[in-house]
């Protein structure tokens, strides 16, 4: 699908990936919507792109909650009567030891990085017309990593649905995830009270975004930007190499448990 003339909405639009999406979705002759929950951060974003070949239109959202979904939606539809594309963006980890059980805790990160993106990709299917959903998955949802229990499971929900939905509809080219591994951006700042340490190996949001675009431009069904990442999965059906990166992973992991806790 090209980009020139569409309708797009784009969460997490004000920082890490998404906020490099913006910068460059915003090279293009279209109309966005940019949701963020962070005001000033979005604000301060837009601003800094000065003038642009697109019209932004900033959307302040707590995409935790349906209302605020909705509301996304029909904001654009003030501005348009369709929406080409959705990019579900928006999301969080938890990098923790897992010691309890809570409720609430589990089904924040889960209505973010799980049901709202899916909520929206079956919002968009009802259109009755051509539509492109490109939802931000991880490599985590084939290789779960320690201290990201949580976070691995929102993303592997993400590639089964996507998996089994694109057999049920008529267009399986009009959804798309993308696999980024690491990416060097604050998302691993958020994730822990003390900074989580980056897994390796790592890419940069810049690397990721053009990637995504590329991706929607060559109406792609998955995207893994990393190579690295695709030559480990092929090599791992005759090599350890999910248990090493398991093994090393896990090390950190213990390492920044016993740093947290001499603090």
């Amino acid at each position: 699908m090209q980009l020139i003339s569409k309708t797009i909405i784009l969460t997490g639009a004000a920082s890490g990936i998404g906020q490099t999406l913006l910068m460059y979705l915003a090279q293009y002759n279209t109309t966005i919507i940019a949701v963020d929950i962070n005001e000033t951060q979005l604000r301060n974003t837009i601003q800094q792109l000065g003038d642009t070949q697109a019209k932004i239109i900033s959307c302040i959202a707590n995409l935790t909650q349906q209302v605020d979904v909705d509301r996304v939606f029909d904001i654009t539809y003030q501005h348009t009567d369709h929406i080409d594309i959705f990019i579900a963006n928006a999301g969080f980890a938890y990098y923790e030891k897992i010691d309890g059980a809570d409720w609430q805790h589990i089904e924040r990160i889960y209505q973010l990085n799980t049901i709202s993106p899916l909520y929206s990709a079956l919002k968009m299917a009802q259109q009755g017309r051509p539509y492109k959903v490109v939802i931000t998955a991880s490599a985590m949802a084939h290789w779960a990593l320690s201290g990201y229990a949580l976070y691995s499971s929102t993303k592997a929900a993400l590639h089964s649905f996507a998996t089994a939905y694109r057999e049920e509809i008529g267009d399986p080219n009009s959804l798309m995830l993308v696999y980024p591994i690491a990416t060097r951006t604050s998302f691993f700042d958020a994730a822990a009270k003390n900074t989580a340490p980056t897994p390796f190996p790592s890419q940069t949001a810049e690397y990721v975004a053009n990637r995504i675009i590329k991706g929607i431009e060559a109406d792609k069904k998955a995207v893994y930007p990393s190579l690295i990442f695709i030559v480990a999965k092929f090599l791992n059906r005759f090599l350890p190499i999910q248990w090493i990166n398991h093994q090393l992973e896990s090390a950190r992991f213990k390492r920044w448990l016993a740093q947290s806790s001499s603090k």
